[in-house]
């Protein structure tokens, strides 16, 4: 009956406009544009890696899509998706590199959900290429990116945009990626790829668009988030809003990447309006445009209005065709989670490490250590508030202990490059205290919620380190905040000495900045202090590590220490409970 109801909505809307075309007057199409990003995995209503049931996932975001086609018609609705979605949980890890045979997931999805059109995000380059090529091959929506460059070629590595036509209206889609890739990821994984400025590729193919395609409307479709002052290594993380800002244009620039709740409307170089979307992370939200175009008696588009907005689909009951449909793959993925590894004597908390040693750090540093051969071990806590429970530990429990695929590199660093480091690292985590009272941890929010929104910096960043004994003095400002005293087997330690220091790829390309503005390694002489790379990702050699031990103890080496403690003790107990059960925090 519904899908009847639809096809007479769309009949009757269609003699509407004949009628008024017949009469010579001016009809109206409203066309809703959709936009899911950085859904990182979230597929289902349920985590894998927590083994809970899961507030967004595109379950749900099926349920608001096939509402919203029912109301309007199926014409009416356009979805898009804009990155970052091949790696995050379990879902897509599988489908990636364990069931390769298979159809990929994502591609699966796409096709029933009925995607017109999608991006790809830095986190679907780190998956390497013959995930992401695979996914591009078997894609039934077009993948854009503009900026992303063939070296071999000069041109495009995948379309560059995209041109939807519903009811005699013509959307261009332009795709583009942030251009930062190069300081996050080993080159290996983007090999012959290049990642280009996204304000001068707007320009041009904004300009190739409207000479050769003559569309009603431009959609910027940008992994990249909306803080153009954040830069990475030089380059422009964050380019969406410097884009709609600069570039005339463009009707609506949706986002991706920075995992913010953007809803803003920028006035362009031309004095026009551009509404600016980012519906955040894990399919709890998505963008939602709408367009009102009027279309004249000779079919041509003559104005239009556009609205834009943020949709909560946290509420909403998953889609049970779409559950249905994805039964047998909901199923793998749970046997593949459920594997037992090994077991755990006791506890390993992530959010203990915001405040000291840790078990859960120590395990880190003690496996990266061992697989690296190395000195020194850097490494922080990836998932804010993540737990390995006592008993057995399950493939699941691997993704708790380490979120991404990262490689582990060996890299050599003198001494002091390691200090200078880690006084980068321990600058964007704590305050400099000037007495009692004070926030030891760096908030940067008044947020009423607990948890990592309250940071001022990503907790990704926060790396301590293992194999060297050290103290953190939060009354110092940076470069006077750390004091190593020793190599931690008894050694002395040498500035000028140089050290095997174990690192995951992130931070061994730049990411952070912790190598390049703390270390002051310049960034092109990066890849000169990789002295070995696994093949792997660090994760699968935590599992085979885990796997030959059978058991894993939570033991806490105190190799270093927040100083003054009569100072930092008292703080850091307050913080712990800011962060992590919410009371207010003073200004």
């Amino acid at each position: 009956m519904k899908r009847l109801l639809s096809i007479f909505i769309v009949l009757s809307s269609l003699l509407s406009a004949d009628k008024a075309m017949a009469d010579g007057n001016p009809r109206e199409v409203k066309l809703t544009v959709i936009e899911t990003t950085d859904v990182h995995g979230n597929f289902f209503p349920y985590n894998f890696i927590t083994r809970t049931d899961w507030p967004g996932s595109l379950a749900r975001v099926a349920t608001y899509v096939d509402a919203l086609r029912a109301d309007r018609g199926d014409e009416a609705v356009i979805l898009l998706d804009n990155g970052d979605i091949l790696q995050g949980q379990p879902t897509v890890y599988y489908y990636n590199f364990i069931d390769t045979a298979s159809t990929h997931i994502v591609n699966d999805i796409m096709r029933f959900m009925r995607y017109d059109a999608a991006t790809l995000g830095n986190h679907d380059i780190e998956t390497g290429h013959a995930v992401y090529d695979r996914f591009v091959a078997g894609s039934s929506a077009p993948v854009l990116g503009a900026n992303i460059t063939d070296t071999a070629t000069g041109r495009p590595y995948v379309k560059p945009y995209t041109i939807i036509e519903r009811d005699g209206v013509r959307i261009a889609v332009l795709g583009m990626i942030t251009e930062a890739i190069p300081a996050w990821l080993p080159e290996n994984l983007w090999s012959g790829l290049h990642f280009d400025n996204m304000v001068e590729t707007a320009g041009k193919w904004v300009a190739e668009i409207q000479e050769h395609e003559h569309p009603d409307a431009i959609i910027g479709l940008f992994h990249s988030g909306g803080n153009s002052d954040t830069r990475t290594a030089g380059f422009m993380e964050n380019a969406s809003v410097e884009v709609a800002r600069r570039v005339p244009g463009f009707d609506a620039v949706l986002m991706g990447h920075d995992h913010r709740v953007w809803n803003l409307r920028e006035a362009n170089a031309a004095g026009d309006t551009v509404i600016v979307l980012n519906p955040a992370n894990n399919a709890v939200n998505v963008g939602r445009i709408d367009f009102t175009f009027t279309v004249g008696s000779d079919g041509k588009v003559t104005g239009k209005q556009v609205d834009g907005s943020i949709v909560d689909v946290s509420s909403l009951a998953p889609s049970a065709a779409y559950m249905e449909r994805f039964a047998p793959q909901l199923a793998a993925v749970e046997s593949f989670v459920s594997r037992p590894i090994g077991r755990a004597t006791g506890e390993f908390q992530s959010r203990d490490a915001f405040f000291g040693p840790s078990a859960f750090m120590d395990l880190i540093h003690r496996l990266q250590l061992e697989i690296a051969r190395a000195d020194v071990s850097m490494a922080a806590p990836l998932s804010f508030d993540a737990a390995i429970d006592t008993g057995i530990v399950t493939m699941s429990d691997m993704f708790s202990l380490y979120k991404y695929e990262n490689m582990l590199y060996t890299m050599a660093l003198t001494g002091r490059e390691i200090k200078n480091y880690l006084e980068e690292s321990y600058d964007l985590w704590t305050n400099q205290v000037a007495g009692p009272g004070e926030h030891v941890i760096r908030f940067g929010s008044t947020n009423p919620a607990p948890g990592d929104n309250r940071l001022k910096y990503p907790s990704y960043n926060f790396d301590s380190a293992a194999g060297i004994d050290y103290t953190v003095d939060v009354t110092k400002p940076k470069g006077e905040k750390i004091t190593i005293t020793g190599m931690t087997d008894g050694r002395p330690f040498d500035p000028d000495a140089t050290y095997r220091v174990a690192i995951n790829s992130y931070r061994g390309n730049g990411g952070g900045d912790l190598l390049t503005k703390g270390a002051g390694i310049p960034h092109d002489e990066l890849t000169g202090r990789i002295i070995e790379s696994t093949d792997k990702d660090l994760r699968y050699y935590l599992m085979k590590a885990i796997e030959e031990k059978g058991t894993i103890e939570p033991t806490v080496t105190r190799n270093w220490r927040f100083i003054p403690e009569e100072i930092a003790a008292p703080a850091l107990r307050r913080d712990s409970v800011i962060l992590f059960t919410g009371p207010s925090i003073q200004k």
